[in-house]
């Protein structure tokens, strides 16, 4: 087996797939490299000699600028590589190729709840949504009546009462993008078809007012949806036994719901990646991207997201827009995000994280390079403000912060009913009411957290595996877990302290 590996043609580095030692030799395109330094598993060495200044390349693209010159078989990592400008390619819908489309007769299917508004479901859960910090006790106390091991055996169908506290909803501007973001994703809870019924729970005095957000959203009290304040019923116990009895009276309606046969155009799913390592972006963003790929050719979506994690790539994805309109709404957001990041006195060319660092990510150009592959191919058909509602199929880009939960409570808002999630370090991670898979990046990771993770794509390394092939067995656990079967987050009972929607503006 190969202990080092070229990406691309163009890479001026390598990457160790086993630990290397200083002094080694190591066969290395018909010739033999010395090692310089000992060098760690997934991190990289030169392949040449490599001038001060001069780019590093992997991928074929550039990830850093050698700090003093680089001999052949030394490491190179935060000491000798640092981020400086590079010049991108964004030559709007260049690779924008036409989707090969299955035809419908011969899409894929799953097993799922379709509701009266024509979504479809993965799960059948009962929400207790809050609009302010304040009512979360109330909400959380509302879900605990129901939590016993006997309390829904006779309700089968009902997956689960989970409620949604959060930290804001007040202490903010009643106008401008926080509010628009926080009111976004509060309209998508509410009518998110994993969603069999919601209550939605207010304080009465909060800067987020129930009776402002249904109007804006264009919601209406119903059978299997019920808004109300505490200080309206009349404080916390009056507010609490509201809301055990609504429950009551909504599980029989929600448990009556049944799984139908549905296409896989009915999915839409939320692309992640955390805990990161080098070989994310050699297995499992790019398997991801595969069963990405297999998704959107038979007709669903993919809602890739992170903004300051395309940094550095957000070329590749310009090139791939529909049209030259998607591109620019890509780029102002990143213009944005440069903005905003350096009002608030950082810079969004920051460093990856020292989980990210210590498995052998040096810049945020690489770690972006590498994240990028979970988009898969396709054509980029969209550009959405966080939580913003899904308009088109196919995949499309939601502007986010790179923190997973944020960003998952935009993507789940958008209207994702599925979510999978690579990881090489080992990320812990659930996101009621959507199902999430994890996807291991590496061999070792996965048997060493083998409870937490639903595939492992190591095998593409360790056991000759196509990207093509892994990416298929994403994609056919994708619609299993879809169907009803659990991922192993669920099976541990992550998801309910998740929800964290992106706070923007000052707390005042």
């Amino acid at each position: 087996m190969a202990k080092v590996i070229r990406l691309d043609k163009n890479d001026n580095v390598l990457v160790a797939l086993a630990n290397l030692t200083k002094t080694e030799l190591l066969p290395f395109e018909g010739g033999m490299l010395e090692m310089r330094d000992t060098v760690g598993r997934m991190h990289k060495i030169a392949a040449g000699h490599i001038k001060d200044g001069d780019p590093i390349v992997k991928y074929g693209q550039v990830i850093g600028f050698a700090k003093g010159d680089i001999g052949p078989g030394e490491q190179i990592h935060v000491h000798n590589c640092v981020v400086g400008d590079v010049e991108k390619d964004y030559a709007p819908c260049s690779l924008a190729k036409p989707t090969e489309f299955v035809e419908p007769a011969k899409q894929a299917t799953f097993k799922g709840y379709r509701r009266p508004s024509g979504k479809v479901g993965t799960r059948n859960y009962i929400g207790v949504l809050t609009t302010v910090n304040c009512s979360a006790t109330v909400a959380h106390y509302i879900a605990k009546a129901f939590a016993g091991p006997e309390a829904l055996a006779d309700y089968p169908n009902v997956d689960g009462i989970v409620a949604l506290g959060h930290e804001t909803g007040c202490g903010m501007r009643t106008e401008g993008a926080g509010y628009d973001v926080l009111r976004r994703t509060f309209e998508g809870f509410v009518r998110h078809p994993n969603f069999g019924g919601v209550l939605l729970v207010g304080l009465g005095c909060e800067s987020m007012q129930v009776q402002r957000l249904l109007e804006e959203s264009g919601l209406e009290n119903s059978e299997t949806f019920l808004s109300y304040t505490i200080q309206d019923v009349g404080g916390t116990r009056k507010s609490i036994e509201k809301g055990i009895d609504a429950l009551k009276t909504l599980l029989p309606k929600v448990n009556a719901e049944q799984r139908t046969e549905c296409p896989a155009s009915e999915l839409t799913l939320a692309v992640q990646c955390g805990g990161s390592d080098a070989f994310s972006g050699i297995t499992a963003n790019p398997a991801l991207g595969a069963a990405s790929d297999l998704l959107v050719k038979n007709g669903g979506s993919v809602i890739y997201s992170e903004t300051p994690e395309i940094f550095g790539a957000e070329h590749l994805l310009t090139q791939r827009a529909q049209t030259p309109e998607i591109a620019d709404k890509l780029l102002e957001r990143i213009s944005w995000w440069e903005e905003y990041t350096r009002s608030n006195g950082f810079e969004l060319n920051n460093n990856p994280s020292p989980g990210n660092k210590e498995g052998g990510l040096t810049t945020i150009l690489e770690k972006s390079l590498g994240a990028q592959a979970k988009g898969g191919s396709t054509v980029l058909t969209d550009v959405l403000h966080y939580g913003e509602l899904l308009k088109t199929n196919g995949l499309v880009f939601m502007d986010s912060p790179g923190f997973d939960p944020v960003s998952v409570t935009g993507q789940v808002a958008s209207g994702a009913n599925v979510i999978c999630f690579t990881t090489g370090r080992g990320s812990a991670f659930g996101f009621k009411p959507v199902p999430c898979l994890k996807l291991s990046s590496n061999t070792p990771m996965y048997e060493h957290m083998k409870e937490d993770m639903d595939i492992n794509c190591g095998s593409i390394l360790d056991d000759g595996e196509s990207i093509e092939e892994s990416g298929e067995r994403i994609f056919q656990k994708v619609l299993a877990v879809a169907s009803g079967e659990m991922s192993q987050s669920e099976l541990l009972g992550y998801g309910d302290n998740e929800f964290n929607p992106w706070k923007i503006g000052a707390v005042v």
